[in-house]
């Protein structure tokens, strides 16, 4: 009999790769399990290219199974190197410490924690990684360790092949993640990690030191990296990273990302990161594209900052697109009447309101006729914008095409 869980995986798209596939599906209609995905905390906040993990946790909790959420106090002192083409920048413990604790808070928002056997559980490998006896962990570890097969890793070939440096710290990096799950199951009796494609290695890495050391059967499990239908990263938009948390990017802002989704994501996205069941999915995807990017937006929005901020970003929407009027919820920014005074060039009042990153891209947005001001176009990049430019109530509304929408207000 086919395991609902492992079912619901497969049909939302989130399946890539598994371990002893059969005996798992057996263990999981048998029992329910813990299972664990790490996350290392090298921002403040995660972002939406986290955000497929976090519903695979969801989707644990739904079938009944208890999700462990290892946050990487210890590995993110080191740097995967998985996916990356140069060594991270190494963070203060003081600054790692804050990053867990904020990180915490949003996976609070995302899981359960009323039902104690599905609630999760929250551990941070630096508990275990920092008292670790270097020799005792070479004789016990990394005996089960070979040079030939960890130089077979792509995280570690594709830095080689292209004369990059690797530090012998990042080298370590893949032994301590597969120590992490043995850590697990021992002490939590977990019995499955999930992660990215791009962690199959580190993976099977440690279900393998669970066989050698405890002989005991565990299990692996990825999902496939998501990208763009127009072949981008997903997360991440020419403004920068779409941040799970609302200090970093408002509601609005978040409802706007989903919103602006690719005709060709739209149906993939429902299944991957809302909670419509699939069979309700089938019978929306004949509407209207348009309606079904708001359905997107709205679903995404509500779970993470709640229904009514979902609806208030959707107004705010409507009342900036279709009424050409100022939205309440729109992202704001504050100028000092000083400053405007004089008069501020529209390059760097765009790139003051996070409109762009560049002033050479600001430069062709002004030329593509992609910059207005309060709904008049601005065709000249030596513009500067006056307090005449602002209203009787002192805003002013900046855009970028016809989604991106600032309010500026003097004080």
């Amino acid at each position: 009999m086919e395991n609902s869980f492992l079912s619901e995986f497969k049909r939302r798209n989130y399946f890539n790769q598994c371990t002893n596939s059969d005996e798992l599906e057996q263990l999981m209609n048998k029992n329910k399990i813990r299972a664990y995905i790490g996350f290392d905390c090298t921002s403040s906040s995660l972002h939406v290219g986290s955000l497929l993990q976090i519903m695979c946790l969801r989707l644990l909790q739904k079938h009944g199974h208890q999700p462990i959420v290892l946050l990487g106090g210890g590995t993110t002192r080191i740097g995967d190197p998985s996916g990356k083409e140069e060594t991270r920048k190494i963070l203060s413990e003081k600054v790692i410490e804050k990053n867990i604790k904020n990180i915490e808070k949003v996976f609070k928002i995302f899981l359960k924690t009323s039902n104690p056997k599905t609630k999760p559980i929250f551990v941070n490998n630096y508990k275990w990684l920092g008292k670790l006896n270097y020799i005792k962990f070479l004789r016990e570890i990394g005996k089960h360790f070979t040079i030939n097969k960890m130089l077979s890793f792509d995280s570690v070939k594709m830095r080689l092949e292209r004369e990059q440096s690797l530090s012998y710290m990042e080298f370590n990096y893949m032994i301590l993640q597969a120590y992490d799950f043995l850590e697990l199951n021992k002490t939590k009796n977990c019995l499955m990690q999930i992660g990215g494609s791009d962690q199959w290695g580190n993976i099977v890495n440690g279900v393998e030191l669970i066989k050698r050391y405890s002989n005991k059967q565990a299990f692996g499990l990825t999902t496939p990296l998501i990208t763009l239908a127009s072949g981008s990263k997903m997360g991440k938009t020419e403004k920068g990273a779409v941040w799970l948390d609302k200090k970093l990017l408002s509601p609005y802002s978040y409802w706007q990302f989903w919103r602006n989704t690719d005709d060709r994501d739209v149906l993939r996205f429902l299944q991957i990161f809302t909670d419509l069941t699939l069979e309700k999915i089938e019978e929306l995807k004949n509407k209207n594209i348009n309606k079904l990017k708001i359905i997107l937006a709205n679903e995404a929005t509500t779970m993470l900052h709640g229904k009514a901020a979902a609806q208030k970003a959707a107004q705010t929407a409507k009342n900036t697109f279709e009424n050409k009027s100022i939205g309440d919820d729109l992202p704001s920014i504050i100028f000092k009447k000083e400053k405007v005074i004089n008069g501020i060039n529209i390059i760097d009042l765009v790139l003051a309101a996070n409109l762009s990153n560049s002033k050479s891209e600001v430069r062709r947005m002004i030329k593509n006729r992609g910059i207005k001001i309060n709904n008049e176009t601005i065709e000249n990049d030596k513009f500067n914008v006056s307090l005449n430019n602002f209203d009787k109530g002192n805003f002013l509304k900046l855009s970028h095409g016809k989604k991106n929408h600032v309010i500026l207000k003097v004080v």
